[in-house]
């Protein structure tokens, strides 16, 4: 049996230890320094000093999205209780679809309007934002494990072609995580600890003064994991500096740095989610249990990421100009039992928009134009995994793998009566994907120009309620996880290979009509969004697992494929006696089918029909209790064929949650699956399956989580 690639519980100890030991010594130095009369600078929560991009900025990012003519999301994770996933701060968001795959800080598939949903390991079809600029790679790619939500002010998320930022041009659209400044808390610290060894640990350290602020935050997670072979644990250090200069200026840096690893139990055969929903391939005496040992193979991913970033705003309404650059250095190591993935990614980004209203907030005409640029500069090996120990063997693929983007687009608005604006833009791309092999003439170049217009309107149809409508282009160009394919048996890893696959660009047509509103005045508002959407796709990049569940490739569906849904959220607060019963809710519909071709009819594999989120919470005083609710109605088809008994049955997972909070001190309890069920987080899709084919992920059981933060 190989040895796992977590940290021992002693080396946590001493990074946990360490995290902790620095926030008490800046929290010291604070303290110190506020005692020697230090007039000039305080330390404090209240709004002053710098504030991009985050003080008040739930609140003007809630008015930005209002004039989006379409799906959004505005999720704010510092409300949560509990945060030890990304599954804590995006939960109850309508059209944000979740699928966890081991239930730690590993990859849950996350998916916007069946973007990306075939990508294994999820790595495609969003883009990522911190603060405002691109956390992908310049091909596309990303591993969504190294996000740390703690650190966020608020999450927001605009779906599909909705997105604003010049380089998003995918079906899914965009999802920005803004970091929290100096100016937005004096300092936290927080501890979390619960079932199958989770635990984790936060401290943080805002200061500020009359034009800079400063935040820093350390935080460490250790979880051994509810399946065998399932641990994972992730280290970060982010860091940013915020000045307030004359006329309107404002700049931030952001430093931030990442360690995940996590070990990968894998996929089983359906019966065995409800017969050994912890084992793994490995633990039966079967011979494709021997054939596909984890414990011997020892799927695992590691990948470390240091990354630098600057934003800088200035001017007014008439006229704003932001201006910012990236820089990203990602070691990544994947191990999927029969290869190793080897990937040293150096990213470098610009981005520049300028906006404005001539007449001012009253004028009947905004404008805004945008230019954006990445580039990725990749290395990526390929080796064999020896089944014996889960160590590299021969290598047989080496390439230079190169990306770039380049971007330009165009707005404007226009209040053509009282209450009505049309909207529209024209974003125009340039983007190559070259790759080369170090070891052979193998070289596949490829670059694709094309422009994604759109345009919207809103309608405001009383102070309380906005109607919307916009009709959308979106492209995908493939990455390199689709472009750069392997193939290894598991039985004969000698005769492994390589290729470099030629594919065209994803392209969609979507039209989309929705609204959001309030009903009710004051804290008992009910507030409502909904949107319905069809999208026409075109060369639907299709990507497929073998028979032991590991990926074999990627491909153009020729067919034509359409993605229809409805996204429906809800939330509120209603009185009841001395305390009041808050909700929220949220219900995602996906009708994804082939149009024609070989599954004409037939619905695409990888999300569910129908996804239904809810929270009661009753409070009262400093207490907040209640049930919590995600279930999964029907069965969800795990092949395009959709071959009967091997869908994801349908699911119900209740949960519990209680919540005290009283000034600085915060605490909460939850239970999560509280009758144990049984069921399949996720799955790997393929064209045609069976049952008994390895693809099934069971879902974690019954967990309890505890934590404690004390605010300073």
């Amino acid at each position: 049996m190989s040895t796992p690639p977590m940290t021992p519980l002693s080396c946590f100890s001493l990074r946990t230890t360490a995290g902790v030991l620095l926030v008490a010594a800046l929290v010291t130095q604070a303290q110190a320094q506020e005692a020697v009369s230090l007039p000039s600078v305080t330390v404090q929560s209240s709004p002053s000093g710098a504030d991009m991009p985050a003080r008040n900025g739930v609140e003007k990012e809630r008015k930005r999205l209002q004039q989006v003519p379409g799906g959004t999301n505005l999720a704010e994770p510092q409300k949560e209780a509990r945060m030890a996933t990304l599954r804590d701060a995006l939960d109850y968001q309508p059209g944000i679809v979740l699928q966890d795959f081991f239930g730690g800080t590993d990859q849950p598939r996350l998916g916007i309007r069946g973007s990306g949903i075939q990508s294994n390991p999820v790595n495609r079809g969003v883009l990522l934002l911190q603060d405002g600029l691109p956390l992908n790679e310049a091909d596309g790619s990303f591993i969504i494990g190294l996000i740390e939500p703690r650190n966020a002010a608020y999450v927001s998320a605009r779906r599909g072609a909705n997105a604003i930022t010049p380089g998003a041009t995918t079906l899914g659209g965009e999802v920005d995580f803004v970091s929290l400044s100096g100016a937005d808390e004096r300092g936290r610290v927080r501890a979390e600890t619960g079932s199958f060894g989770r635990q984790g640990l936060q401290g943080a350290l805002g200061v500020v003064g009359e034009q800079l602020d400063g935040r820093v935050s350390v935080s460490s997670d250790r979880y051994d994991g509810y399946r065998h072979h399932s641990a994972s644990q992730r280290d970060t250090f982010q860091a940013n500096v915020g000045f307030q200069g004359e006329g309107g200026f404002q700049n931030r840096t952001y430093l931030n740095w990442t360690d995940l690893a996590f070990q990968i139990p894998s996929v089983v055969p359906k019966d065995r989610i409800s017969s050994d929903p912890r084992g793994v391939m490995g633990d039966g005496k079967t011979p494709q249990d021997q054939l596909l040992n984890v414990y011997k193979r020892d799927p695992r991913r590691a990948a470390t990421q240091l990354r630098l970033a600057n934003r800088s705003t200035w001017g007014s309404e008439a006229l704003r100009h932001e201006v910012g650059v990236y820089w990203q250095d990602t070691d990544d190591l994947f191990n999927n039992q029969t290869n190793h993935t080897v990937t040293h990614s150096r990213t470098t980004g610009a981005q520049w928009q300028a906006s404005g209203r001539p007449d001012g907030t009253a004028g009947a005409v905004g404008w805004r134009t945008a230019l954006s640029w990445a580039q990725s500069q990749m290395e990526r090996d390929l080796y064999a995994t020896n089944p014996a120990n889960g160590q590299q063997m021969q290598r047989f693929g080496s390439y230079d793998l190169d990306a770039s983007n380049l971007q330009a687009l165009a707005s404007a608005d226009w209040r053509v009566a009282p209450g009505w604006t049309v909207l529209g833009s024209l974003q125009w791309s340039q983007v190559t994907r070259d790759a080369a092999s170090r070891t052979s003439a193998a070289q596949l170049d490829q670059d694709w120009n094309f422009a994604t217009p759109k345009i919207g309107v809103n309608w405001e149809l009383s102070p309380a309620t906005r109607l919307w409508a916009n009709l959308s282009r979106s492209h995908e160009a493939p990455t390199y996880w689709e472009i750069l394919g392997a193939t290894v048996a598991p039985n004969n890893p000698a005769a492994a290979s390589a290729e470099l696959v030629r594919l065209n660009m994803q392209r969609a047509t979507t039209l989309e009509l929705g609204g959001q509103g309030r009903l009710g005045e004051g804290a008992q508002a009910l507030q409502w969004t909904a949107a319905v959407y069809r999208s026409v796709v075109a060369d639907e990049l299709i990507s497929t697992t073998d028979a032991n569940g590991i990926k074999v490739g990627t491909y153009n569906y020729r067919g034509g494929t359409l993605h229809q849904g409805v996204e429906l959220g809800l939330s509120g607060s209603q009185r009841m006696g001395v305390g009041a019963l808050d909700y929220r809710g949220s219900w995602t519909y996906s009708d994804f089918h082939f149009r024609a071709g070989e599954y004409a009819g037939k619905q695409i594999a990888g999300v569910p029909r129908h996804l239904i989120n809810a929270e009661f919470m009753v409070r009262l005083g400093a207490w907040r209790f209640g049930p919590n609710l995600r279930w999964v109605p029907v069965s969800t088809p795990t092949d395009h064929a959709n071959t009967a008994g091997t869908q994801q049955e349908s699911y119900a997972l209740l949960g519990l949650k209680v919540e005290w909070s009283d000034g600085p001190w915060a605490l909460y309890l939850q239970a999560d699956n509280v009758t144990d069920r049984r069921y399949a987080s996720s799955y790997v899709i393929r064209n045609q399956a069976t049952a008994a084919q390895p693809g099934y992920l069971p879902g974690l059981g019954r967990s309890v989580t505890a934590g404690l933060t004390y605010k300073f």
